[in-house]
């Protein structure tokens, strides 16, 4: 995840802790909520490191998660990146 023009975090579970903030942030300023949340699509560059991705996102959504795929892609948008999430959530 990029902060300015740096990287924030260095392992999956970081780089999903931090998606999933940056999405409860642009939520909550859209007067919406992570409760609201009625999708995920989860891409990682490693699937072997779903275990991590998977701890750190059961953090936010604890009771009745959205419908998730996750899949695995050769790269990402940035170098750098080893997670992305996209959420549709009602408002």
């Amino acid at each position: 995840m990029r902060d300015g023009q740096a990287v924030v975090g260095r392992d999956m579970a970081e780089q999903t802790r931090f998606c999933l903030d940056n999405i409860n942030g642009i939520l909550e300023a859209a007067g919406s909520s992570m409760e609201k949340v009625v999708r995920c699509t989860v891409f990682v560059t490693d699937m072997s490191q779903f275990s991590a991705m998977n701890d750190a996102y059961r953090n936010y959504f604890p009771n009745d998660p959205p419908a998730r795929s996750t899949l695995q892609v050769a790269g990402l948008a940035r170098a750098g990146l080893v997670v992305e999430i996209e959420a549709t959530a009602l408002a």
